[in-house]
């Protein structure tokens, strides 16, 4: 092939795009060894464009085994030799390797991020063999065929050693407390109950599950008190609107008894009207942060869903780089470039066409800025295939802020009239927007009611249909979710743009948290609490945060990866200690507690026929074959029992079912739609199902 330049990028698919932006005629020539692919494309002069699979090298110990603690010394590896499941790591550093044996000279493409950076870096040490100190670096935040002519033709001529030191850093302090924290939990355990379960915690991971633990413990001893609420049915004209009184809460039913009565059978009389005009700015760009936020109040996506699909329609050349923690747009992505390319779709033609008769287009943006990347906006490119669901509804969505950040102000006015009933205070309150500004370009996904109240003046009577009192009961703190859980880390500082999303995945599957409106497991209250005990530090957001402030110092060349490990090595030794010292109280505590999760897991909800046992997941112990059976088999005093698929996994729902009320579970083969299945054999659902199928069969033998 001669001589090259090897370009490295993180995935397939920005190799794809790299190599079709630099090639100067057609398309470039695809190649794959191994399984791998690579591109050979021809600029001014030949290049090779080859992909990593994410993280090829990751932090392994030096020693090897598993069963000890404490571990201090560690070396990068590739992955294969430090992971199960990563066997094809091995042909991707091999072929990289190859190609880099006829290379004259080597640019780093991977994402500009402290991920990014520490991929290339690896790939360049370890499988060129040491070319980080002499390779170039492309920097771009979009996969438009522009600015990747740009970064290729105008590279920044080292890579970013500050931003690599900062990747390696947090990796190995990661590595550090994970390991030896996970490890000594997960030994002490198998030693009390001579049984493996992988029992995990991390420098980040802990401090989370304690928020949620402070808020679980809100919830459980909350005490609901009594009060209550008075509102009135006032007419005007034909229409009839609710009004709050003058308390929005009593705590004395005597007083609130009071009030009914000194209001019912009277009219109203207008004492007032407060009309404001007031302006409502638009709102600022999207960061990695607030478009998972808005996209879980929107659309229900979790976090981790939301980055993944941002990350696809990134690697299309649809939207700016995602994991961003920026608030700003700079000029040089070029605003009416863009609406000129968003123009081309009918739905945007209109709204693209008003911002572009601006004289001028300045965007509200917020105080964050990234120094990496610029906010998310849309390329202004038009999708290339078809899009999924979940990718129409964020590309539209990110489209759409992007356009609204330039709108004018919204003008709204409220309006709130004081009603004088029998010498008691009632408000109506009018809400109604006088100009949209912004909104019509964000108009989907505005969240607000729009209340017109109908020509009145001060002095007027008003009709009183009804006054109600209502009993309420103070409600206890709300459960955090994943979009509001992710918010709170940011708040205080702990994990990154591009890992929470995954830290609460992983507390999820530790099965530490369960359901949508997080609820805390016995298990998560029991590894939070042992960690309280023998060594508070792990969990305290404290720490956490000043970890992550020196990593950040790393990356503004104001500290040194070494003294930050040498300081993470000192906190961890003594922590390591006493969980030694407690090992044999710690291993019963953690086995009891995990025996305890798993037969909760498997317990689907109350036997219908005995009504004093639980239902649950058993196996026989002559076949293996799973079944349902009541846990009062056990005492002589019930039979109840269901066959279960013997495919797939099973979830017991914790809910009854909508026609008979009986317990369910959900049931997921690989390939096909999750289903809900309930035991009763008369459960009107049954029939239903057979009732449909007929039809349906019918219909088919018909239409032959």
């Amino acid at each position: 092939m001669g001589k090259y330049t090897l370009i490295i990028t993180e995935k397939p698919d920005a190799a794809q795009r790299i190599a079709q932006a630099l090639n100067i005629k057609g398309k470039p020539k695809k190649f794959e060894e191994n399984g791998v692919p690579y591109y050979v494309a021809q600029r001014d002069k030949k290049i090779v464009v080859v992909p990593a699979l994410g993280h090829l090298y990751t932090v392994v110990e030096e020693r090897a085994g598993r069963h000890y603690y404490p571990v201090f010394s560690f070396k990068w590896a590739p992955r294969h030799l430090a992971e199960r499941g990563a066997k094809k790591i091995r042909t991707w550093v091999e072929t990289i390797s190859k190609l880099a044996t006829d290379a004259e000279e080597f640019i780093d493409a991977c994402d500009y991020d402290i991920e990014g950076s520490l991929i290339g870096y690896c790939i360049l040490k370890y499988a060129c063999n040491d070319k980080e100190s002499v390779a170039k670096r492309m920097k771009y935040s979009t996969l438009t065929k522009l600015e990747l002519e740009k970064a290729y033709d105008k590279p920044l001529p080292t890579l970013d050693f500050a931003l690599i030191e900062a990747g390696r850093t947090r990796h190995e302090v990661d590595w550090l407390y994970g390991v030896n924290l996970s490890r000594a939990l997960t030994l002490a355990a198998k030693r009390w109950s001579g049984k493996y379960a992988t029992i995990s915690t991390g420098r980040v991971q802990s401090p989370t599950l304690k928020f949620l633990i402070a808020r679980e413990k809100e919830i459980r001893c909350f005490v609901p008190t009594p009060f209550w609420t008075i509102k009135a049915e006032i007419q005007i004209g034909k229409t009839v609107f609710e009004a709050e009184y003058e308390k929005p809460t009593i705590e004395r039913k005597t007083e609130a008894d009071e009030v009914i009565k000194t209001c019912r059978g009277k009219n109203g009389i207008i004492e007032s009207i407060q009309v404001r005009k007031f302006h409502q700015a638009p709102p600022i760009p999207f960061d990695l942060g607030a478009l998972q936020s808005e996209a879980y109040g929107l659309f229900g996506y979790t976090p981790r869903r939301t980055a993944g699909i941002a990350e696809r329609l990134y690697l299309e050349a649809l939207i700016s780089y995602p994991r961003t923690s920026s608030q700003k747009l700079p000029p040089a992505i070029n605003y009416r470039q863009i609406l000129k390319g968003l123009a081309k779709i009918p739905k945007y033609k209109r709204l693209t066409g008003e911002l572009l008769k601006k004289s001028e287009l300045v965007p509200k943006e917020g105080k964050k800025e990234d120094p990496a990347h610029p906010a998310i906006y849309p390329t202004g490119n038009l999708p290339e295939r078809e899009l999924d669901e979940s990718e129409k509804r964020l590309w539209d969505l990110v489209v759409r802020r992007f356009m609204a950040v330039f709108g004018e102000p919204a003008i709204k006015q409220s309006m709130k009239v004081t009603v004088d009933v029998n010498g008691h205070r009632f408000f109506l309150r009018g809400r109604q927007t006088l100009k949209e500004g912004w909104q019509k370009f964000y108009a989907p996904y505005i969240r607000s009611e729009e209340v017109t109240l109908p020509p009145i003046k001060e002095g007027q009577t008003l009709k009183v249909r009804k006054v109600i009192l209502e009993e309420k009961f103070t409600k206890p703190p709300p459960r955090y979710n994943p979009g509001s859980l992710l918010k709170k880390m940011e708040e205080v500082g702990i994990g990154t743009k591009a890992t929470r999303a995954d830290i609460i995945q992983t507390l999820y599957d530790r099965k530490y948290i369960k359901d949508e409106r997080i609820v805390v497991t016995d298990l998560g209250f029991d590894v939070i609490e042992l960690l309280e005990k023998h060594c508070p530090t792990v969990v305290s957001v404290e720490l956490t945060k000043k970890l992550e402030e020196k990593m950040e110092q790393i990356q503004q060349k104001q500290q040194k990866r070494e003294v930050v490990i040498v300081e993470a090595v000192e906190l961890l030794k003594p922590t390591l200690e006493k969980l030694k010292e407690m090992e044999q109280t710690i291993g019963e505590a953690l086995s009891k507690a995990i025996r305890k999760a798993r037969i909760e897991e498997r317990m689907v909800g109350n036997c219908p026929h005995c009504g004093t046992g639980k239902l649950m997941i058993l196996y026989s112990r002559k076949t293996g074959k799973r079944f349902i059976g009541c846990t009062n088999y056990f005492k002589g005093k019930c039979k109840t029992s269901f066959p279960l698929p013997q495919r797939g996994t099973l979830k017991p729902l914790g809910k009854p079912c909508r026609a008979c009320g009986w317990p369910t579970i959900q049931v997921r083969i690989k390939g096909r739609r999750p289903w809900t299945l309930c035991f009763n054999p008369e459960c009107p659902l049954i029939e239903e199902r057979k009732q449909r199928l007929e039809m349906q069969n019918m219909r088919k033998g018909s239409s032959k």
